[in-house]
């Protein structure tokens, strides 16, 4: 496993190579100018130094960041850059957004950036993290592997925030007490999307589902939104082609879509296989809407309300692209915890635990109401942004959805519906 000093050395090489990988985009000038405000600011952060505390140190906490080394699948489509740095930045800016509070009132917060290799046993790296005595933990992991982290005794005595699954078993049968989500979940995404097509009146779906068992995952929760909401699922088919679209989609398309009559394709590819060469090419001229087109998510590029400007831009000039969802959680998560622990005034597991559950935990998050945990399932609750390539058009939940304690309730596996039982 890499120790934090390596991981950061790794990522300052990443943040250089990144120039040259995106010069399709960017003038040779460009990249000039972007290498030396890079240079710049860290000239200019090691001139600053540490930020002094003004109350002597009461509590110093340390935060794991657990991600997972991963096979790059080949791509369609060579315009989006594939990220090895997700999340670091995120906990970077939050852990500076911690110490604002906590060097006056005597609390320190440190990160730790820990990447399982291929070769390496991820149950057994865990393990050796808690033996060190390491208690929060904000992990970058699929669902078999956080359920993987479960099969340590010791694994109970830790709090772990997940910050990329989106499965809804994790918050139903498999859930755990010390496990917190921050993603929505795909219940949530769905219904977000479908409150969006009622109001739309977009009644009338044809569901297109990949072969990954996320895109089977996400168009199970579709179809449960559709019974929900009262839509008709008019036409269903799974997409199992092979061959290249890039020079097949004009004709493979639109045979595929020929039909049943319906108001908007519904996608489900987690993965982009096949989504983004749907649009313009269908028998029929419908919006797309699911994972490619106008797409539920937690974070997107063209979010500006609410101070989310302000982030955008801190988290550019950190590291010189856009955040992503994924930056979004880690972000989330460590602030979540800085704020239980400012507080309670206690790093202790239990006390973060409960507070971070419990009615009083509320952290602004750039989403216009404090974002806040379900205490029965552990899910982050949080409006959800709907988003096309380049403009945002709603935010769900949407006007005239109302429930007893937050409207954001209206998404996803209300408490009568859950199956999870702490």
């Amino acid at each position: 496993m890499r120790s934090n000093k390596f991981f950061y050395k790794l990522f300052i090489l990443i943040v250089f190579l990144s120039f040259y990988s995106e010069s399709r985009e960017l003038s040779i000038k460009q990249l000039e100018e972007r290498k030396q405000s890079d240079l710049e600011r860290l000239k200019e952060r090691e001139k600053k130094g540490k930020k002094k505390f003004s109350k002597e140190i009461s509590i110093s906490s340390t935060l794991i960041f657990l991600s997972k080394e991963r096979k790059n699948p080949p791509v369609l489509s060579n315009l989006d850059p594939i990220l090895d740095d997700e999340g670091f930045y995120g906990v970077k800016l939050a852990i500076d957004d911690n110490l604002t509070t906590g060097r006056f009132v005597g609390h320190d917060y440190k990160s730790e950036f820990h990447r399982v290799m291929l070769n390496e046993n991820l149950v057994e790296e865990f393990e050796k993290l808690i033996k060190a005595g390491n208690k929060f933990f904000i992990v970058d992991l699929n669902e078999e592997e956080i359920q993987s982290l479960f099969e340590i005794p010791g694994s109970r005595d830790v709090l772990i925030i997940n910050v990329r699954s989106k499965s809804d078993s994790l918050r139903n049968e498999n859930c755990k007490d010390n496990l917190l989500h921050i993603p929505p979940s795909y219940s949530i995404l769905s219904d977000a999307l479908t409150q969006y097509l009622v109001k739309k009146k977009w009644n009338k779906w044809f569901l297109v589902t990949g072969p990954d068992q996320n895109d089977k995952k996400y168009s199970e929760a579709l179809k449960k939104s559709a019974k929900k909401f009262n839509i008709k699922i008019k036409k269903e088919k799974v997409w199992d082609f092979t061959a290249d679209l890039r020079r097949t989609a004009g004709k493979e398309v639109p045979i595929f879509t020929k039909g049943e009559k319906y108001d908007v394709l519904v996608v489900a590819d987690e993965k982009g296989e096949f989504g983004e060469y749907l649009s313009y090419r269908t028998w029929d001229p419908r919006p797309i809407v699911g994972t490619q087109g106008l797409k539920p998510t937690s974070w997107h590029r063209t979010h500006e309300q609410w101070g989310a400007t302000q982030m955008q831009n801190r988290f550019r000039r950190e590291s010189g692209r856009w955040m992503t969802e994924v930056d979004y959680h880690s972000w989330t998560a460590v602030r979540s915890i800085g704020e239980a622990i400012t507080r309670t005034n206690s790093n202790d597991v239990n006390d973060v635990k409960k507070y971070l559950l419990g009615d009083k935990f509320g952290l602004g998050a750039y989403k216009g109401v404090k974002v806040s945990f379900r205490s029965w399932n552990g899910q982050l609750r949080q409006p959800v942004l709907l988003a096309a390539p380049r403009s945002m058009v709603s935010v769900s939940p949407q006007e005239g959805y109302i429930h007893p304690k937050s409207e954001l309730d209206t998404m996803g596996k209300d408490k009568p519906e859950s199956t999870c039982k702490f």
